[in-house]
């Protein structure tokens, strides 16, 4: 690894191997998708976040989606809402029952959905019950706590190294940011220069989120802006290798060959956590992203929407060239 700005990352005493992170994706980052991500590099990974009222009303697909084999520890599971309570029993029970070594809090989520329920990235207009929140999950997780937000709700309106002292003050062992504002959803170019800010007004470590797709990308937040790491979330999309891309110090252009043997290691993880049936379903839009650049790329593509069963999702995966 190279020393200059990959390094162990420690989050409140929880001691990382390297200081690149897989993000809290929705709808992606699944178990199999972070144990890829895991065998490649990636230092810690997300769990997709969670929704403590989900938790509390009894949702099996709350619970389903902690789910993580041992390969991915130390986990990290992100939960939502704005309940000081229900927060701190969802952090409560995913550490007794699932044994997450890390809680995140959603700050940053910007799809009206949540926000519209004064969740995600609602509460950075609201530092009281953010800091309660942080507060009352610090409390009663026994074990760090880290905030994920963005450069603020409202554009033009930066409020990030507020709400991170905030956090910092109410428990927090450490915050992501994510350098665009909530109405920019995530058109645009994330701006860089607020996690330097953020940076400077917190003494936890700082995490930089936002177009992180390259090891230059990398490279120049973690050097020019002094943060403690990189979170990579679009970026790993299709692209695992970015993990190995970023620690060894070379881009990786995966051949076909790769592309197979990551493709049915995957795909075998999502048969083991899901089935047969819906590891297909799933395998869909990660072989679509896969095959982004390639040759044949959209014709592979309808062929992989149409597959209905193992056997020919793995003869698809064969025919690569």
């Amino acid at each position: 690894m190279d020393g200059g700005f990959i390094h162990e990352l420690n989050i409140g005493g929880v001691k990382l191997k390297n200081n690149v992170l897989l993000a809290p994706l929705a709808g992606v980052a699944d178990s199999a998708f972070r144990t890829v991500c895991m065998e490649m590099g990636a230092g810690l990974c997300y769990s997709e976040m969670i929704s403590a009222k989900g938790l509390h009303y009894g949702s099996e697909g709350s619970r389903r989606l902690a789910y993580h084999t041992a390969a991915e520890n130390p986990f990290a599971v992100q939960i939502f809402g704005r309940d000081p309570d229900l927060m701190a029993d969802a952090a409560e029970y995913f550490v007794k029952e699932y044994g997450a070594g890390i809680i995140d809090i959603n700050m940053g989520c910007p799809v009206p959905k949540v926000c519209g329920n004064r969740e995600g990235s609602f509460l950075m207009t609201e530092p009281d019950v953010a800091g309660s929140i942080v507060k009352a999950v610090s409390s009663r997780a026994g074990v760090p706590v880290t905030v994920k937000m963005r450069r603020g709700y409202k554009k033009e309106i930066e409020c990030a190294p507020e709400i991170a002292k905030v956090c910092e003050l109410a428990g927090a062992a450490a915050v992501t940011v994510h350098g665009r504002f909530r109405d920019q959803m995530y058109s645009g170019r994330s701006d860089i220069g607020v996690i330097k800010r953020v940076k400077d007004a917190v003494s936890i470590p700082v995490i930089a989120s936002g177009d992180v797709c390259s090891r230059e990308d990398a490279e120049t937040v973690i050097k020019e802006i002094g943060c403690d790491g990189v979170m990579i979330g679009r970026g790993a999309l299709g692209n695992p290798w970015i993990f190995r891309s970023i620690l060894e110090g070379s881009e990786i252009v995966p051949t076909s060959e790769m592309i197979r043997n990551t493709a049915m290691r995957q795909l075998d993880l999502e048969i083991a956590e899901k089935g047969e049936a819906v590891a297909v379903r799933e395998m869909k839009k990660h072989f679509a992203w896969y095959m982004k650049g390639r040759k044949n790329a959209a014709a592979l593509r309808n062929m992989a929407f149409t597959a209905e069963s193992v056997a020919e999702f793995i003869e698809l995966v064969n025919s690569l060239d």
